[in-house]
């Protein structure tokens, strides 16, 4: 197939872009670079630098050749920053991604996958599923339930075939492909920054959460079962007309067993201070993924934090400075 795919610079975005090109299809990558880097750019994928903003250049470049379908990464992630600065968010994350929807109906384009999460739901003491209760506690959060509510219009007015995949924390790294953030907030890479000398400390925002020891309580996937679960959705699209799934290994790890998994791998104390809460965390969210392994096969391979940790440790250790500009 041919694929046009959004954010190909950035972390899940590029990692995306090469396997799908190690499929066989070709990816045509459409970023602004505003947080992505083109170092990580898969060299044999076509690049266009642009904003999703630039309504013209987006409609020549989708109406310029046929695409098979859409695969969006770009947005803003940050859930902290999206309660200091919501216009931000919904101006890139729906406002943007409803142009994009718009110009790639009018393209003839008929599938469209969407880089969702689980921070769509309430917080919930149990693995969440599809039917769990809808609540996110972060501008970001809904803005990502907001743009899926848009494809599903499109799909009933349109036909437009989309898949939305709900994965809250993307980690580990690829052979030669990690997770560089400017300026990084995701917990892992925040923590290997101490055995690197980057930091002193790792910070532990509220201890004083409903959970066994007082921190936030996070499911990670590992970059590689992430991909591969896009791929079969993309390629399920062609027969049904709506996906939903969540991604996960549905066990949640706390943040201190996260920094006490790096203190294993690194052989490094990682000395942790207690901070208040932050705006916006939910004291658990964890996804089950029992749906998507039903339907579609997909099995994690990559299950274990401990050994997503040590792919992340890895890759960082090898490019401490993240990607070149």
């Amino acid at each position: 197939m041919n694929i046009f795919l959004t954010g190909g610079a950035g972390y899940i975005g590029s990692a995306a872009a090469q396997k799908l090109l190690e499929a066989g299809h070709a990816v045509t990558i459409y970023d602004a670079l505003f947080t992505g880097y083109k170092a990580a750019i898969p060299k044999r994928a076509k690049f266009v630098e642009a904003d999703l903003a630039d309504g013209e250049t987006l409609t020549h470049i989708l109406q310029g050749e046929r695409f098979d379908a859409v695969m969006h990464f770009a947005a803003f992630i940050e859930a902290g920053e999206s309660m200091q600065n919501p216009g931000k968010y919904y101006q890139n994350n729906l406002v943007n991604s409803t142009k994009l929807i718009e110009a790639a109906v009018q393209a003839g384009i008929e599938r469209f996958v969407l880089s969702s999460t689980a921070a769509v739901y309430k917080s919930s003491d149990e693995p969440l599923s599809e039917e769990s209760p809808l609540g996110p506690t972060n501008v970001y959060g809904h803005t990502k339930l907001m743009i899926e509510q848009v494809l599903d219009w499109y799909r009933r007015v349109h036909g437009l075939h989309y898949a939305a995949l709900r994965y809250f924390n993307a980690a580990g790294a690829l052979p030669g492909r990690g997770e560089a953030h400017q300026p990084e907030s995701h917990l892992i890479p925040l923590v290997l920054q101490v055995p690197l000398g980057q930091r002193e400390s790792i910070s532990i925002f509220g201890t004083d959460y409903p959970t066994p020891d007082g921190t936030c309580i996070r499911d990670y996937i590992h970059i590689s079962d992430l991909i591969s679960a896009h791929l079969l959705a993309l390629d399920a699209l062609g027969k049904q007309d709506k996906l939903v799934y969540n991604l996960g290994n549905g066990q949640g790890y706390s943040v201190r067993e996260v920094i006490e998994r790096a203190r294993e791998v690194t052989g490094h104390p990682i000395p942790a201070i207690e901070t208040p809460r932050r705006p916006g965390d939910s004291p658990r969210l964890v996804a089950s993924s029992k749906r998507i392994r039903r339907e579609l096969g997909w099995e994690p391979e990559v299950p274990e934090l401990k050994t997503i940790i040590a792919s992340a440790w890895e890759w960082h250790q090898g490019h401490p400075e993240g990607y070149e500009k």
